[in-house]
């Protein structure tokens, strides 16, 4: 019997940044659901705030070279991946001078949100998926971790819903207590669309709010996770009308367990799992 392939898809994973609720799962759950016998791929944006020389990136020539193009410019994909040598564990990182070369994560020195997140997250999800059918991987859950991933469910409902490799995959999202206070571009709604992707599917970016993408991501997603014990009201409201299967937050001693099942659950069709 073949090894359950699990794509993990994450905002931030430890030790590349400073641990928080979201990074520390990034950098344990892989580990954990590998060593109870799946197959794991993970990736996450390479901000500049990543140390290379330290933590050992290099670029993997194979899978770069490709041209991402938003809102009608042309951007270079460069992949690098480094090791997690205790987990036995790779991390690729997407990368691009344009979107990931800037010393932090999302806001500037004066903690103002940069003006292109929309078009970087719209790079960090196309890129991770054009990578993995480089790859030529097929995956059987697709895990994202945090709103810089919330287009990642859409772009594979729609835009890659009949590419072989990802036709028989389950999307789950982990929802966190990650809001942003205020609206990302407005015109993300135009830029993020490629072929199969309609304004109808993206009507709900209005505006393309933290609370917008969540749902964005929820309506396309196969199952949710709470990964905060605090969830924004509105979207745990939102979450609860949709008929797709829950799991609500875990303990830090039991969730690599419940999480796996819960792709069991996922993939043999259980659509009525809450614990």
């Amino acid at each position: 019997m073949e090894k359950t392939k699990v794509l993990y898809i994450s905002q931030e994973i430890s030790p590349y940044l400073p641990e928080s609720e979201m990074s520390v799962i990034g950098r344990n759950l892989p580990q954990g659901v590998q060593e109870r016998g799946r197959e794991i791929r993970t990736f996450m944006p390479r901000y500049g705030c990543v140390n290379e020389r330290r933590n050992q990136l290099h670029e993997v020539i194979r899978l770069s070279g490709m041209n991402l193009i938003i809102d009608d410019t042309d951007h270079p994909l460069i992949i690098k991946v480094a090791s997690i040598q205790c987990a036995r564990m790779q991390v690729y990182f997407i990368d691009n001078e344009d979107y990931f070369q800037r010393k932090s994560t999302f806001t500037d020195e004066s903690g103002e949100y940069f003006d292109d997140n929309d078009e970087r997250m719209i790079f960090f999800a196309r890129g991770v998926l054009e990578t993995v059918r480089k790859l030529r991987w097929a995956p059987d859950i697709v895990h994202c971790h945090g709103w810089f991933t919330s287009l990642v469910p859409l772009y594979l409902k729609k835009a890659y819903q009949e590419d072989p490799l990802f036709q028989q995959s389950r999307i789950i999202s982990s929802i966190y207590n990650d809001n942003f206070p205020e609206s990302l571009n407005k015109k993300l709604k135009k830029k993020l669309l490629v072929e199969g992707v309609s304004d109808k599917d993206v009507s709900v970016l209005n505006p393309p709010d933290f609370l917008n993408l969540s749902k964005l991501a929820v309506s396309n997603s196969d199952g949710i996770i709470f990964g905060s014990e605090k969830i924004d009201d509105a979207l745990r409201d939102y979450i609860a009308k949709q008929k797709i299967p829950v799991l609500k937050y875990q303990s830090e001693e039991e969730y690599v367990d419940l999480y796996s099942d819960f792709y069991d659950n996922i993939l043999n069709g259980s659509l009525n799992v809450s614990k």
